[in-house]
């Protein structure tokens, strides 16, 4: 088995990691102690086809597979995590969905605005009283002459107010369950649709999160994406797609702290040496590695099995658990080898590890990814 990248996806890497260190690196800190929604880096990013990666030529994306979007991904969040989010909520949840279930109108309208970063994407599932629990929504679409009102909040939605699409799941038969919830196509500016304030989050500060709210809001009939009632089907298996990218969006961020934690231990010195060589920081720096690098395998074979067509639903689980964890293990373990500098905003790894936090919990926690390994784990036993 062949575990190396071709040297094509290795030129992108570097190329990609110049990018990220010439051009985010010097707002990372900014954005994060003066948050805002970082427009004109995200242009930039979407010149160089990082907001179109899994998007086809054909509709002005980069036509890249799912292996090398977490390669590149995992760069950027190496420098900045809330880039790397609106990265990876756009291009892994609107357009791929669009991709795969939208009509060939559908395509033509919203893939090539999203494929350049003209417009951004939000994927608006999550409510007040149904994160987890999905199923349980209680926004409501009703079916009128010509299209569908729909009426609810969506809370903590990535973009909200700054996106231009947005990707709306609604009961459109209440009595049908999951089975009757349909996927809605809703533009910036619709009657209806309202923001909340940016939330005050512990980490991640510069992709913005705001509740959305749909009072009377009107939606035409080919603004319903996939068919009625085929809504949660088409977010999980959006999310299953999504939660490879969180994964890669946490081995970068796990990087990141590692690589400050081991070029620190190799500078600072203590009882004559330097801190590395004491066995205490050196087994932390040793097992920071180990997970890294198991946390990247399971990334990477997840986006390896969703190229050749395989379902991944255990797979991206796995990489989505086992990364999110070790960025917040990884992270924590660096601000201990940096010591009370490690603790302040001097260095970077106290913010490396407000971001990584989030990475447990959306697009699924970490509860719910072995909610879902578990029960894959029968289902493969049924069969």
């Amino acid at each position: 088995m062949d575990f190396s990248l071709p040297e094509d996806l290795l030129a992108m890497q570097r190329a990609v990691r110049e990018f990220a260190r010439a051009e985010l690196a010097p707002v990372a800190t900014e954005l994060d102690r003066a948050p805002r929604f970082p427009r004109e880096t995200l242009r930039k990013m979407g010149e160089l086809g990082l907001l179109g990666m899994l998007t086809p030529e054909e509709y002005g994306g980069a036509g890249l597979d799912t292996l090398s979007y977490v390669v590149l991904l995992e760069e950027i969040a190496a420098v900045d995590a809330s880039h790397a989010t609106i990265m990876s909520v756009t291009n892994g949840l609107p357009q791929s969905m669009l991709l795969k279930h939208g009509t060939e109108a559908q395509r033509q309208r919203y893939l090539p605005r999203l494929a350049s970063g003209e417009w951004i994407g939000a994927f608006c599932l999550s409510e007040p009283h149904a994160g987890s629990d999905a199923a349980a929504l209680s926004t409501r679409a009703e079916k009128v002459d010509g299209g569908w009102v729909l009426n609810g909040t969506k809370a903590w939605i990535t973009s909200g107010g700054e996106a231009q699409l947005y990707l709306v799941l609604a009961k459109s038969d209440r009595h049908a369950g999951a089975r009757g919830i349909t996927c809605f196509l809703v533009e910036k500016g619709a009657d209806g649709l309202s923001f909340g304030k940016p939330e005050e989050k512990l980490g991640q500060h510069a992709a913005i999160t705001t509740t959305v709210t749909l009072e009377g809001c009107f939606v035409p009939d080919d603004a319903v994406l996939g068919a009625p009632g085929n809504g949660f089907v088409i977010a999980m298996a959006g999310l299953d797609g999504g939660r490879i990218g969180i994964a890669a969006l946490a081995v970068g961020i796990a990087r990141a702290a590692y690589e400050a934690a081991r070029d620190y231990a190799a500078e600072r010195t203590a009882f004559g040496k330097a801190i590395h060589e004491h066995q205490a920081v050196g087994f932390k720096l040793a097992d920071m590695l180990t997970g890294i690098e198991a946390a990247r395998l399971l990334t990477h074979r997840a986006a390896w099995l969703k190229d050749r067509g395989f379902r991944t639903a255990r797979e991206a689980a796995m990489a989505k658990l086992v990364a999110s964890e070790t960025a917040s293990r990884v992270t924590h373990a660096a601000i201990q080898v940096l010591g009370g500098y490690g603790y302040t905003k001097d260095f970077p790894v106290e913010r490396y590890f407000r971001d990584a936090r989030v990475t447990e919990i959306y697009e699924g926690t970490s509860e719910i990814q072995r909610m879902v390994i578990h029960r894959q784990i029968f289902r493969e036993l049924e069969r």
